[in-house]
Protein backbone atom coordinates (compact mmCIF):
# COMPACT_ATOMS: atom_id res chain seq x y z
CA UNK A 1 0.00 0.00 0.00
CA UNK A 2 1.08 3.56 -0.58
CA UNK A 3 4.70 2.13 -2.59
CA UNK A 4 5.52 1.81 1.02
CA UNK A 5 6.68 -1.47 3.03
CA UNK A 6 5.55 -1.73 6.58
CA UNK A 7 7.22 -4.26 9.11
CA UNK A 8 5.92 -5.74 12.55
CA UNK A 9 8.60 -6.80 15.20
CA UNK A 10 8.30 -9.72 16.08
CA UNK A 11 11.35 -9.99 18.46
CA UNK A 12 9.60 -9.09 21.74
CA UNK A 13 7.65 -11.99 23.40
CA UNK A 14 4.58 -9.41 23.59
CA UNK A 15 3.35 -9.98 20.04
CA UNK A 16 -0.03 -11.45 20.16
CA UNK A 17 -2.91 -11.99 17.86
CA UNK A 18 -4.54 -9.02 18.60
CA UNK A 19 -1.23 -6.72 18.04
CA UNK A 20 -0.84 -8.64 14.73
CA UNK A 21 -4.71 -7.50 13.73
CA UNK A 22 -4.33 -4.04 14.52
CA UNK A 23 -1.16 -3.71 12.95
CA UNK A 24 -2.59 -5.53 9.29
CA UNK A 25 -5.90 -3.17 10.19
CA UNK A 26 -3.96 0.20 10.67
CA UNK A 27 -1.68 -0.86 7.21
CA UNK A 28 -4.08 -2.34 5.32
CA UNK A 29 -5.71 1.12 3.75
CA UNK A 30 -4.16 3.56 2.23
CA UNK A 31 -2.90 6.76 3.77
CA UNK A 32 -5.41 8.51 2.06
CA UNK A 33 -8.13 6.56 -0.09
CA UNK A 34 -9.92 8.41 -2.84
CA UNK A 35 -13.55 8.13 -2.50
CA UNK A 36 -15.47 6.92 -5.29
CA UNK A 37 -18.70 4.18 -5.97
CA UNK A 38 -16.37 1.63 -6.18
CA UNK A 39 -13.98 2.50 -2.58
CA UNK A 40 -17.54 3.27 -0.99
CA UNK A 41 -18.23 -0.29 0.43
CA UNK A 42 -14.65 -0.80 1.63
CA UNK A 43 -15.05 2.94 3.56
CA UNK A 44 -18.08 2.32 5.15
CA UNK A 45 -16.75 -0.79 6.26
CA UNK A 46 -13.98 0.32 7.89
CA UNK A 47 -13.13 0.12 11.30
CA UNK A 48 -12.02 3.64 11.91
CA UNK A 49 -15.07 5.89 13.37
CA UNK A 50 -13.68 9.23 12.41
CA UNK A 51 -13.30 9.99 8.64
CA UNK A 52 -11.58 12.95 7.46
CA UNK A 53 -12.70 14.02 3.91
CA UNK A 54 -10.70 16.48 1.64
CA UNK A 55 -13.35 18.14 -0.86
CA UNK A 56 -11.22 19.14 -3.19
CA UNK A 57 -10.66 19.07 -7.69
CA UNK A 58 -8.30 17.03 -8.34
CA UNK A 59 -7.91 18.40 -12.11
CA UNK A 60 -6.36 22.05 -10.14
CA UNK A 61 -2.75 22.95 -10.41
CA UNK A 62 -2.74 22.78 -6.66
CA UNK A 63 -3.49 18.86 -6.34
CA UNK A 64 -0.22 17.27 -6.82
CA UNK A 65 1.33 19.50 -3.80
CA UNK A 66 -2.27 19.32 -2.07
CA UNK A 67 -1.95 15.69 -1.34
CA UNK A 68 1.57 15.20 -0.50
CA UNK A 69 0.38 17.50 2.65
CA UNK A 70 -2.70 15.76 3.50
CA UNK A 71 -1.01 12.64 3.03
CA UNK A 72 1.70 13.51 5.62
CA UNK A 73 -1.30 14.71 7.78
CA UNK A 74 -2.97 11.32 7.67
CA UNK A 75 0.72 9.39 8.56
CA UNK A 76 0.20 11.73 12.13
CA UNK A 77 -3.55 10.09 12.36
CA UNK A 78 -2.86 6.08 11.35
CA UNK A 79 -5.61 4.18 13.30
CA UNK A 80 -7.36 6.61 14.67
CA UNK A 81 -8.55 8.80 11.27
CA UNK A 82 -9.47 7.43 7.56
CA UNK A 83 -8.61 9.97 5.77
CA UNK A 84 -10.33 10.20 2.13
CA UNK A 85 -10.36 12.47 -0.83
CA UNK A 86 -13.39 13.88 -2.26
CA UNK A 87 -12.84 14.44 -6.05
CA UNK A 88 -15.70 17.12 -6.64
CA UNK A 89 -15.80 16.28 -10.45
CA UNK A 90 -17.38 13.23 -9.53
CA UNK A 91 -20.80 13.02 -10.21
CA UNK A 92 -21.33 10.69 -8.00
CA UNK A 93 -19.87 12.70 -5.29
CA UNK A 94 -21.83 15.61 -5.57
CA UNK A 95 -24.04 14.13 -2.57
CA UNK A 96 -21.05 14.31 -0.38
CA UNK A 97 -20.69 18.15 -0.75
CA UNK A 98 -24.04 18.79 -0.51
CA UNK A 99 -24.81 17.10 2.44
CA UNK A 100 -21.78 19.40 4.05
CA UNK A 101 -23.68 21.88 2.76
CA UNK A 102 -20.88 23.14 0.89
CA UNK A 103 -20.51 25.20 -2.64
CA UNK A 104 -17.99 24.88 -5.25
CA UNK A 105 -17.19 27.97 -4.29
CA UNK A 106 -16.11 26.97 -0.98
CA UNK A 107 -13.63 24.95 -1.90
CA UNK A 108 -11.33 22.70 -0.82
CA UNK A 109 -12.73 22.33 2.26
CA UNK A 110 -12.05 19.21 5.17
CA UNK A 111 -14.74 17.64 6.11
CA UNK A 112 -14.50 15.22 9.53
CA UNK A 113 -17.09 12.97 10.63
CA UNK A 114 -18.05 10.77 13.27
CA UNK A 115 -19.52 7.37 12.12
CA UNK A 116 -21.69 6.08 15.23
CA UNK A 117 -23.58 9.26 15.91
CA UNK A 118 -22.99 11.96 12.47
CA UNK A 119 -21.56 14.32 14.31
CA UNK A 120 -19.29 16.47 11.95
CA UNK A 121 -17.49 19.97 10.98
CA UNK A 122 -16.10 21.42 8.37
CA UNK A 123 -13.00 23.92 7.66
CA UNK A 124 -13.16 25.95 4.57
CA UNK A 125 -9.26 26.45 3.09
CA UNK A 126 -7.09 28.17 1.02
CA UNK A 127 -4.10 25.92 1.30
CA UNK A 128 -4.00 22.70 2.98
CA UNK A 129 -1.55 22.19 5.02
CA UNK A 130 0.20 19.89 7.75
CA UNK A 131 -0.70 21.92 10.95
CA UNK A 132 -4.27 23.17 9.81
CA UNK A 133 -5.34 19.35 9.02
CA UNK A 134 -3.50 18.24 12.25
CA UNK A 135 -5.27 21.22 14.36
CA UNK A 136 -8.42 20.49 12.96
CA UNK A 137 -8.48 17.26 13.89
CA UNK A 138 -7.32 17.71 17.25
CA UNK A 139 -9.84 19.98 18.34
CA UNK A 140 -12.64 17.46 16.80
CA UNK A 141 -11.29 14.75 18.40
CA UNK A 142 -10.91 16.56 21.68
Amino acid sequence: VDSDRRDLGMSSRDVDAEKIARFVRMNELRLVTEYNPVTAVGVMQSSLQFNLLLLTDKMSPEHPRRMHRYRAAAELFKGKILFLLVDINLKSNERVVSYFKLKRSQLPALAIFHVPDDEHDVLTLDEVSIERVQDFCNRFLQ
